[in-house]
């Protein structure tokens, strides 16, 4: 793709809502060549024309964002890249299952060329609730857990993450090792 991309125009649309998301894509932005971004920045109703769609999401209820799914619906015969952040890090397995609820929003006439997750700080609202879950149910061992992963959470993403998603553009969207 690296000869290719040239010629492409790169649109870099995102969905943030505590800044991980937009942490993650101003990353996969230093990495590509500036002169091909035709558009980065939030969904919006109109989709920018572009050759290649580098698309991301925090994760809300198991999906990407309402805005994002509208946008993955909307963009036909186009290469696609996923990104997104997730307040859990549980596992490959876990981000596997993540992309694909959002893979089945991207139309079968796109390439896909591949997806990216990393772990993001979750807002202090969730803490606050898993709190008072725990008021209700003190020995919850699930809810315990919820609790620990919020605070690892609460550091990502981080340099390790910024570096991962750097590799990521080099090896999936660039076709550099």
């Amino acid at each position: 793709m690296k000869g290719a991309l040239i010629n492409m125009d790169i649109a870099i649309i995102y969905s943030s809502e505590t800044g991980n998301t937009k942490m993650i894509a101003e990353a996969i932005k230093e990495e590509l060549p500036k002169e091909n971004i035709v558009y980065f920045g939030n969904a919006t109703e109109e989709i920018p024309k572009a050759d290649l769609y580098l698309i991301g999401s925090w994760t809300d209820k198991g999906n990407a964002t309402n805005a994002i799914v509208d946008v993955l619906k909307k963009i036909k015969n186009k290469t696609i890249a996923y990104f997104g952040t997730a307040g859990y890090k549980e596992s490959k397995m876990y981000y596997r299952k993540l992309f694909e609820r959002v893979k089945s929003n991207i139309d079968s006439s796109n390439k896909i060329l591949g997806y990216f997750y990393c772990q993001g700080k979750m807002p202090m609202q969730v803490k606050e609730k898993y709190e008072r879950m725990m008021i209700q149910n003190p020995e919850d061992l699930h809810l315990k857990a919820m609790i620990k992963n919020f605070a690892k959470a609460s550091t990502h993403p981080d340099y390790v993450d910024i570096a991962n998603v750097k590799k990521w553009v080099q090896s999936k969207i660039l076709n550099k090792k």
